[in-house]
Parts: structure tokens; C-alpha cells; sequence
């Protein structure tokens, strides 16, 4: 499961702000794999570099010291909305009129194709195939006459989840929408600010965090200092559970809360609703890790490393042969198997989404001669699709949409299988449940989604497979 982008902003006169945002980026390498890009202003033009391929792979010294200025906005991309091509790396420009902007997004917009249609019809032309460009041509298409008023009407028009950073030629602007279903933050570097997806890339390099950007609210950044403009949504939030349970980096600080905590309080939770007899306790690395351990901690059972993870794997473009291909699992994971042959072992991990890749980590456990495998879950059963920005899949592929957990169980290999429940989930955060996004597990979305929608997620269920999905 992917999260679509990692986006940061810089506004910092003297300083580097090319460089200082290229080590943003790198921070938040985790939230996508698949392009990159730094836009710079100095008040008078904006510059902009894109590629495909890791941040690291992205610029070389030259092209970082061609990008001049004092503002700068970077994206780095997993692909949602738009396919995965050079065209569609961001930040992206766009221009009408005399206003020049560039912008980088992390989200998606449920109705950009409704939007795209109608911004076609005003004469404003698309370069890429992305839901981003949809909004900076509705911000740029608005016959306000501020920069705030101007993203004030685009959010009123605009469903979905966007987290975003804005350059002008002369000031930087974040934006969160008004479920604040995306995380954001505010700090402040050698007397400038930066903006930031994560808190984790603030202290990559060496910036002080200052408060979370809050839902619905514009932060406009200029000569003159920091100005906060809100738009309202009636108190509806629908931050993502998932930014707790797998996205964010585990050094990363969500609405107060630090995410290593949280995720070691999922493991402890877990303990106490799944327990099972055992010898050992690992979880799946990296994103279970924190979570195995607590799990360890509160059940008294000890925690072990079982499984090695290749970091590099799946962030290449190289395809491996069919030979390498057919190993599946072990391209990623090796196991530790002088650790845990003979062992009765409780696995933990984020989630199971498709069923597809759980099944062959369970083999790879038993084959090296693992005794039990018991599963624990430190998401409840994913039923639905996200239609928010996370590249989930439609409904019948999601295994728990068609299948008890029982059948869960013998289809995965499982000795045992335990999720935590959507109540424990929030106990585990520590945050009051109406402030979140659960619609995976519940199928309640925070805002309409688009019919079509709907309708290719049917299309994509199996012929003569519906009446398994009942009335749903």
C-alpha cells in the first residue's frame, strides 16, 4: 500500500534553500519512489527542476546550484492520480495571464475530472494527467484578486484531500484542506520557515518545529512574515488513520502524538486483545517494528528480528527476470532462520490489504522451519477503497471484502490471525475518534465520492462474484 507524495517548502533569504529542501525531500523519501522536483523563486522568476527515480537520483550538484532563489517548494511522488511519467513529476507551473505559480500536492481530488472538464471548456490547457494541475488552473482561474482569496474560492470547489505548497515569484504559501486529511507542519529555520509534510524532515535539517498547519487554514509567507487565513468546513475532520498506523515515519509528531509511541501502544493493544501462546515475537519490518515490540512488552514474550528487509527493493525501475520474479517475497525479505526455526512465532504487521504478499511471508516463515505462525494486525479489516489519495485497489480485490477472517486465516497459511479492533485503534492513537478518517474499515467517506468511482470498482469485480458481495 502507497501513500501518494512527501511535499516541503522553504522561505529563507540567504540561505540555500535548493539544498535545504533537496535534504527535506530525502526526509520524506518514504511517502514516494517515483520522481522528484525543486522549484525556486527570487522575486523576479521561478526555476524548476523534475525527474523520475529516487531524490538521491534526481539532481546532481550542477542542476542544485542552477536553482536560484530564496523560496523553494519539492515534491517527491508515488502516482494516484496520473500515471507514473516525467511529464507528471512535480512541482508542476502554471501559468494564465500574468501569474506564474508552481505547486506540488499530496492528496487527491475526488472531482477533478468534473473540474478538468469545466477549466477545458474556459480555454485553459493541461500538460499532465494529474489531479494537481487541476487545482493550480482552478486557483489560477479565479477572479479573486489576493492569493488567499484566490485558493479560498479553489477550496470551496475542490473535494478530496490536499496538502499543498505554492510558490509565487515572491512568497510561499501551504495549505491544508479543511479536513486536514493529509498531516502538515510550520518551522523556522536561520530566521526563515519551512513547511513540511512531516515533522521528521524538519530535523534532517536542522529546522525547529513550530505548530501543525490545521485544517482548513492558508499560510502565506512573505518579506513580511507569516499571515494565517482559514477556510471553514464545520468542524469536519478526517485526518487519515493509516498517517498512524503506516505512513509516516515513525520519528514523525501527529497532532502531539509521536508515531513510534502510537505504534508500540497498537502492539500492546494487541497483546491484550489477540493474546496466544508463543516463544517469540518479531514484527514485520519496518513499519510493524515499533508495534512488535510493544506487542513483546505487554504479552512478556520476547522479541526477536526474524525477517531482514532489502530497503532498495521496489524502488528501481529494473524489472527482475521471471526467475528473480517468481521469488516474490524473498527479493524483499530474507529470514533469520538460526533465530526462529522451531519457534512458535506471533507476527505483527500494518495491515493486509489484497492478501497477495502476507500468504508468501507466512511460507517463507514455515519453510525455514517455523512451527506456528499467529498473525496480528495492528489495522482492523481494510473492506473498502480509499479514494484519498492512497493507491489502495477496488473492492474485490481487497481480500477482507469478500472473506471472513477465519477464511482470512487458511488463505494467508496462518496458525491464528488477529486484527485490532477500530476501538482499540483509537486507543492506541490516543486522539478522539471523530477527527479521523476510518472509511476502509467502515465505508463511512468524510465527502461524496464520485459515482464513476463506483462504478469501475463494480466493473472490476469478477463476473457472476457479486452475490458473494451481498447487499453491498
Amino acid at each position: 500500500m502507497h501513500e501518494s507524495c512527501g511535499i516541503f517548502g522553504a522561505y529563507a533569504p540567504g540561505v540555500d534553500v535548493a539544498r535545504i529542501t533537496f535534504f527535506g525531500l530525502y526526509a520524506l523519501q518514504h511517502r514516494g519512489q517515483e520522481s522528484a522536483g525543486i522549484a525556486t523563486a527570487d522575486g523576479k522568476k521561478i526555476c524548476l527542476h523534475t525527474s523520475m527515480g529516487l531524490v538521491s537520483q534526481a539532481f546532481t550538484e550542477d542542476e542544485l546550484t542552477e536553482l536560484k532563489g530564496h523560496i523553494a517548494i519539492g515534491h517527491t511522488r508515488y502516482s494516484t492520480t496520473g500515471s507514473s511519467r516525467s511529464a507528471n513529476a512535480q512541482p508542476i507551473l502554471a501559468k494564465a495571464n500574468s501569474t506564474t505559480i508552481a505547486l506540488a500536492h499530496n492528496g487527491n481530488i475526488v472531482n477533478a475530472k468534473f473540474l478538468r472538464d469545466e477549466l477545458c471548456h474556459l480555454g485553459y490547457d493541461f500538460s499532465t494527467t494529474t489531479d494537481s494541475e487541476v487545482i493550480a488552473n482552478l486557483i489560477l482561474s479565479s477572479t479573486e484578486h489576493s492569493p488567499p482569496d484566490k485558493i479560498r474560492y479553489a477550496m470551496r470547489r475542490l473535494q478530496g484531500a490536499y496538502s499543498l505548497v505554492i510558490l509565487a515569484k515572491d512568497k510561499l504559501i501551504g495549505v491544508r484542506d479543511p479536513m486536514g486529511v493529509r498531516p502538515l507542519c510550520l518551522g523556522t529555520i536561520d530566521g526563515g520557515w519551512v513547511i513540511a509534510s512531516e515533522s521528521c524532515a524538519l530535523g534532517h535539517i536542522g529546522a525547529q518545529f513550530v505548530r501543525e498547519i490545521e485544517p482548513g487554514e492558508i499560510v502565506v509567507i512573505n518579506k513580511s512574515g507569516v499571515k494565517s487565513f482559514r477556510e471553514d468546513n464545520n468542524g469536519k475532520r478526517a485526518l487519515c488513520i493509516f498517517e498512524y498506523i503506516y505512513f509516516a515515519r515513525p520519528d514523525s509528531v501527529i497532532q502531539g502524538k509521536l508515531l513510534y509511541t502510537t505504534r508500540q501502544a497498537m502492539g500492546r493493544i494487541l497483546s491484550q486483545q489477540h493474546p496466544v501462546e508463543a516463544d517469540l515475537v518479531m514484527g514485520v519490518p519496518d513499519s510493524a517494528t515499533a508495534a512488535g515490540i510493544g506487542y513483546a512488552t505487554a504479552s512478556g514474550i520476547p522479541y526477536c528480528e526474524g525477517l531482514i528487509k532489502n530497503r532498495y527493493v521496489g524502488r528501481t525501475f529494473i524489472e527482475p527476470d521471471q526467475r528473480l520474479r517468481d521469488l516474490g517475497v524473498k527479493l524483499k525479505f530474507n529470514a533469520l532462520s538460526e533465530t526462529i526455526a522451531g519457534k512458535r512465532l506471533i507476527v505483527v504487521d500494518d495491515s493486509i490489504v489484497r492478501g497477495t504478499t502476507t500468504p508468501k511471508v507466512v511460507a517463507m516463515l514455515k519453510r525455514v522451519g517455523v512451527r506456528e505462525v499467529h498473525l496480528r494486525i495492528c489495522s482492523p479489516p481494510i473492506r473498502y477503497p480509499c479514494f484519498f489519495g492512497v493507491d489502495m485497489a477496488t473492492r474485490w480485490e481487497l481480500i477482507a471484502a469478500h472473506k471472513t477472517i477465519p477464511e482470512i486465516r487458511d488463505a494467508i497459511g496462518a496458525d491464528s490471525l488477529g486484527y485490532i479492533s477500530i476501538d482499540g485503534l483509537i486507543e492506541s492513537v490516543g486522539l478522539p475518534k471523530e477527527i479521523f478518517c476510518l472509511a476502509c474499515f467502515t465505508g463511512e467517506y468524510p465527502t461524496p465520492v464520485q459515482l464513476e468511482m463506483d462504478k469501475l470498482a463494480l466493473e472490476a469485480i469478477p463476473s457472476g462474484s457479486l452475490s458473494e458481495l451481498g447487499a453491498s
